[in-house]
Order: structure tokens, then sequence, then C-alpha cells
């Protein structure tokens, strides 16, 4: 096995799982449990963090876009988690993997006795080799209790579960030293060992319309785990099979080390 990646936290983000209608990509999914499932079988606890549940919300009652108002988001995630759910379990046990429904806010976090049971239950789901697929409860967060993006949730489960690799999933190949869509010069950051106002400067505004984060988070999400001596990788997810690329070393999107 490289390196001692034993315990890794995945983070698949909502422009990397719907198609540019809005609709969930089926093909990517599947593609995704399976690399999940293999890496699984290997013999490394894998997470996933998954956005997509308004997405798929949106797609299976036939909106034409997410609801504005708190209760219709909030109602609209309520059904497309059901249905997300229902895929991966489809998917992940078509590869002999079991999965598990795992949905967070913060304020879990922020007492002593629920952050131990959550522990508890991760720790239970990778003795008997579940694959936790982790969400925000977006049916009853408020802003006082939600994290806010899954960029940071992702990063904050990581630090949860002592992982030693978070790979973050996006659409684009990684940090660059200034915007791509700009400058034709543009190049990746292959490595980052310390987060500076510069690098964060590099990271620019918001995402897409269909994710809530932006590069900014996901450099926020790689601050948080480095903190818990956790190297994140941002890599771009249109081919989950690259999952096995980051885990053999190679070099490939931006690494944010915390060791050598």
């Amino acid at each position: 096995m490289t390196k001692d990646y034993k315990r890794v936290v995945i983070k698949v983000g909502s422009s990397t799982l719907t198609y540019d209608t809005g609709r969930i990509n089926l093909r990517l999914i599947e593609l995704l449990a399976r690399t999940i499932s293999d890496l699984r079988h290997e013999g490394r606890d894998m997470v996933l963090v998954s956005s997509g549940a308004m997405s798929a919300g949106v797609g299976k009652l036939g909106l034409p876009e997410k609801p504005h108002d708190i209760k219709g988001r909030q109602a609209v995630a309520a059904v497309g988690q059901s249905e997300l759910m229902s895929i991966y379990d489809k998917l992940f046990s078509e590869y002999g993997c079991d999965v598990a429904q795992i949905l967070l806010t913060k304020n879990v976090l922020e007492d002593e006795k629920r952050e131990q049971n959550a522990k508890n239950t991760f720790n239970t789901l990778f003795e008997w080799g579940v694959v936790p697929i982790v969400n925000e409860n977006d049916t009853i967060s408020t802003e006082e209790i939600e994290f806010g993006d899954n960029d940071t949730l992702s990063a904050t489960v990581a630090k949860l579960v002592g992982a030693d690799l978070l790979i973050i999933l996006t659409d684009i190949d990684g940090l660059y030293d200034k915007d791509p869509k700009i400058y034709s010069d543009a190049k990746i950051i292959s490595y980052v060992d310390e987060i500076t106002q510069e690098i964060i400067d590099c990271a620019g505004g918001a995402g897409t319309k269909r994710g809530t984060g932006g590069m900014i988070t996901k450099i926020k999400a790689a601050q948080i785990a480095m903190q818990g001596n956790i190297d994140t990788v941002i890599v771009k997810g249109d081919n989950p099979r690259i999952l096995y690329d980051v885990l053999d070393g190679k070099t490939i999107g931006t690494k944010f080390r915390t060791r050598d």
C-alpha cells in the first residue's frame, strides 16, 4: 500500500456529481462506487462525503431549479437525500460493499458526548467494512448549526475519524497560480507546504451555479485538515479512477502536504 494512507476521506461536490442540466450523472457515480469499493477491498478505511441531495431532489421532483426559500430547500433535500442514498446503496452493493448514511450538523461536533458517539459509529462501521456516506443534514440545518459547505464538512470529518488523507474531487484540475479561465499561461501548483496569503489569493471567487463553494472553500478545508496532520489533494473528479493515481503517489492535482 502506497505511503500510510490507511484511512481516506473523499469529498465529491454537486458540480461533479451532476450534468449541466442539474440531473445526476449516473455514469460517474457508478465509477466512483466501483473505485471506492475496490480501495476498500484493498484494506483501506474509506469515507465518502457527498453533496448532491438538493440536485437529486430537484431532478426527482421535476423542478426547474432549487427552491430559494429555506423550507423549500430543506424539503427538496429530504427527497433528494433518499434518492441519492438509494443510488449509492445499489451501486456500491454491486461491487460487494455496504454503505451507511451519516447526516451531520455542526452542533453534533461541538458537544463532547455527541462527538464521541459519532466517532464510535464511524469506528464500528470501519470494523465492519462499511463505507460511511456523509452529508450535512440539510433537512434540519439552519445557519446556526450548518457547516456552510461540504468542503468544510469533509475536512471536519477527516479530523473526526483520524484520516490520513482528504481527497477533494472537483471540476478543476487543482489550484492554479492565477485564473486559468482568464490567463492562458496559468500553471497548476502541484505542492503546497504552507497556506500563505499568496495561496489564498490564488483561490479566486465562488464556485459554479450547481455547487455552493469554490476553490477558496477547498483551501480552507485543506487548512483545517493540515491542522490535524492530514494531507489534502484537490483534483479533478470527472474520472473517479484518478483516485488510484492519487493513492499511488503520482503528481496530480494540488497536494497540501503535512509530511514527506
